[in-house]
């Protein structure tokens, strides 16, 4: 067992303070302490750089808070940020947990569909975007008919307010949230119906005091660069809440897409030490020349969002003498599981339960089973809930309730522990596909299918690839008058690029005579998704007693 780390497991204990605002309680803190150490390294696209210190980021935070507060936004207002690795996501982001109004973060992938149910679901007093993501807002505002604030972070644009032009001065005061206070509303997809909206409180932050100190490894002396999308709640963990209250610096590169020759002469060239990264872009990196590249300052490298193959991991640390370590979490959650310093590393594996979590693997009738026995992943929660948990599904007790059983929180997915307690990843309980970090349901690849005139039904599983994990794969039944063609299949992926985000089209497509369903109809994905994995095995090592975990990652 890896005694180093049980003990520190055993020594931790959660920070729960009635009230916590992580402008006032962190980030003040830390500035008063060290000014001028590197808080945000950022690089734009064309490489210019602007290293901010602690100081000035509370300085652009109480900035944002001005601005905001000019707008009429108020505590317990929610605004949407849908902004990329622009400056300005961090400012908003500061300036909404600073004065208290809940803060919406989503990827400038989405199309005007998604904004316009964003935009009602969220009844957001604002909502801040950039000047390539505006044209889409507009067409989804006159859709969803909603009538707050339009900010733009840069620029010009007849009915929006500039941030850049805001000469107000600055707001130092923080508001006095509640810990269970709602801050932070993320958007999660599930297998029917529109995303669900979950909600975490201003207490959520300390929950990723784990992340920072256990996972990243982070400290004083450190620059953290998280690669994931600002819209996800992953963002928070590495790229927000976990560096700083580690007292490390952020980096970030400003792209719209993973560019892995950009990256790794980033590495080379910056001196980020620590490697937040999808499955997918290490998979990328190690197709690239590798030989002969010297990260001097990089010491280690993290994954999260889906599982990685071994073989990844293997050939990374061959290449640059630098291991992976994997864990595992939910948009719900805090870090629940992972390969952490003072413990033996099994590839394949999530790893150990994260200190401040019981997490184990359940039956049905919630009793924790034994070695080697899959089951359902999930945490403790009864008689102290672990802090970061999420608070409810906004809206939506019944889903809430749904999540919670005699105790325990269910995640949803299957795994199995060995004698070791080291946690193997089996798949979803569910039918959420995870391509490249991104979780995408079928149901709203399915909604953008049906639109298609040539499309009758449709299915949507995952399909495994070597590259993404998995990917979106479509299942359609033609309308009458439509045959099948390659160029049917580009013009319906077109289309659902055209109508929702474009993560979320399928890139493979097979058309059938009919979908295997249930006597009363219900598509039985499961069939499908089977199919589909055991047609293109994911050779991985397996853990003792069990299949190997990319292989059974879906299987039904």
């Amino acid at each position: 067992m890896a005694e180093d780390y049980q003990t520190r497991r055993r020594q931790f204990r959660w920070r729960r303070p009635e009230r916590f605002n992580f402008v006032r309680d962190v980030l003040y803190e830390t500035a008063a302490a060290r000014p001028d150490a590197s808080a945000l390294h950022w690089v734009s696209g064309t490489g210019a750089e602007d290293i901010v210190g602690f100081r000035a980021l509370c300085e652009r935070a109480n900035r944002a808070a001005a601005f905001l507060t000019a707008l009429g936004i108020k505590r317990g207002d929610a605004v949407l940020v849908i902004l990329s690795r622009e400056q300005a996501w961090w400012d908003m982001v500061l300036g909404c947990l600073q004065i208290g109004a809940v803060v919406s973060p989503g990827t400038t992938q989405l199309m005007k569909k998604d904004l316009a149910f964003r935009l009602q679901a969220t009844g957001a007093a604002a909502v801040v975007t950039n000047g390539a993501v505006a044209e889409r807002l507009d067409a989804a505002i006159a859709e969803a008919g909603w009538t707050g604030a339009r900010v733009l972070d840069t620029g010009a644009r007849e009915g929006w307010t500039a941030y850049d032009d805001f000469d107000g001065a600055p707001l130092a005061d923080c508001a006095n949230t509640q810990a269970d206070e709602g801050a932070l509303w993320y958007f999660t997809s599930g297998t029917t119906g529109n995303p669900k909206m979950t909600v975490h409180g201003h207490g959520y932050a300390l929950g990723h005091e784990t992340t920072g100190r256990f996972w990243l490894r982070a400290g004083p002396d450190d620059l953290v660069w998280n690669v994931s999308d600002t819209g996800w709640a992953k963002a928070a963990w590495s790229s927000l809440f976990a560096p700083w209250l580690s007292g490390a610096g952020i980096f970030a590169l400003h792209a719209d897409a993973i560019d892995p020759a950009r990256m790794l002469d980033a590495l080379k060239r910056y001196p980020v030490t620590i490697l937040c990264a999808p499955p997918t872009a290490y998979r990328m990196f190690i197709r690239q020349e590798l030989e002969g590249r010297q990260f001097a300052h990089l010491r280690h490298c993290v994954s999260a969002g889906e599982p990685l193959n071994p073989e990844v991991i293997e050939i990374w640390k061959a290449k640059t003498g630098l291991q992976i370590c994997e864990a595992y979490g939910q948009t719900e959650t805090p870090l629940l599981c992972g390969n952490f310093g003072g413990m033996a590393i099994k590839p394949g594996s999530m790893g150990l339960p994260a200190p401040g979590v019981d997490l184990h693997v359940i039956d049905e009738a919630g009793e924790v089973l034994p070695p080697d026995e899959e089951g359902s992943v999930a945490l403790r929660v009864d008689p102290e809930r672990p802090a970061g948990l999420f608070l409810e599904y906004k809206d939506d007790p019944e889903r809430t309730a749904g999540c919670f059983r005699d105790g325990w929180y269910l995640t949803g997915d299957r795994a199995a522990v060995d004698e070791d307690g080291y946690f193997w990843f089996v798949g979803r309980a569910d039918d959420v596909i995870i391509s490249s970090g991104y979780r995408i349901g079928p149901f709203e690849v399915e909604s953008a299918l049906i639109e298609h005139p040539a499309v009758a039904e449709s299915a949507v599983v995952a399909s495994p690839d070597e590259t993404r994990g998995e990917v979106v794969k479509a299942f359609i039944v033609l309308a009458k008058g439509h045959a099948p063609s390659d160029d049917l299949k580009n013009d319906i992926q077109a289309h659902v690029k055209s109508v929702t985000a474009p993560y979320k089209y399928p890139r493979r497509i097979e058309f059938v005579d009919s979908l295997p369903k249930t006597v009363s109809g219900k598509i039985l994905r499961v069939e499908l998704r089977t199919r589909e994995f055991a047609e293109t095995p994911s050779p991985q090592p397996s853990p003792p007693g069990g299949e190997g975990r990319s292989a059974a990652r879906r299987g039904g």
